[in-house]
């Protein structure tokens, strides 16, 4: 069985807040699907939507490896769970950052391919990157989120404060 590898977690603070980049095709996109949305009801619809509460994520155009991660975010007791799905990558290729209440996922993956044969030569080369963020609810430890890298699959911990994981106090409404 595979070792897991730690990844670091880069924290950062920020004085002031940054400018959110200027897209204006991205926009125009989002324009053209929504369009096409209110004309058949959804018809054209891309299968690779964006989930509604989801952040922005970095989505490279003509590359062959052009998709978002997979995530599964999932809450215990004790911790936030983020785990994403990265096949053949490697951990030196993924970047955690934590910054102002956003934890940001970075990653890309190159792949080349050679073959030299009597008839043919061929060679290939293909690019991808991403890049999700999430906003980290309040009450995480952020000095102790932790992340593994283990056969394609990275797992960050959000654990959360003494004071999160106290039960709710549930309280009895009585009528007037």
């Amino acid at each position: 069985m595979a070792e897991a590898t730690k990844l670091p977690v880069k924290t950062e603070e920020r004085k002031a807040p940054g400018v959110a980049p200027w897209r204006p095709f991205e926009s125009l996109r989002h324009e053209i699907d929504r369009l096409f949305e209110d004309f058949d009801g959804g018809m054209w619809r891309s299968r690779f939507g964006r989930p509604m509460f989801d952040l922005q994520p970095f989505w490279p155009r003509g590359s062959t490896w052009a998709a978002v991660p997979a995530v599964d975010i999932a809450e215990t007791d004790k911790a936030y769970e983020i785990t994403a799905e990265l096949p053949g990558m490697d951990e030196k290729n993924i970047e955690v950052k934590f910054a102002d209440g956003v934890l940001t996922i970075r990653g890309e993956k190159k792949d080349e391919k050679e073959e030299k044969k009597k008839d043919y030569y061929l060679s290939e080369r293909s690019y991808g990157s991403f890049q999700r963020s999430f906003q980290v609810p309040d009450g995480v430890d952020t000095d102790k989120i932790e992340a593994t890298f283990k056969k394609g699959v990275l797992s960050v911990a959000l654990p959360k404060s003494v004071e999160a994981q106290k039960a709710a106090k549930k309280i009895d409404v009585k009528a007037a």
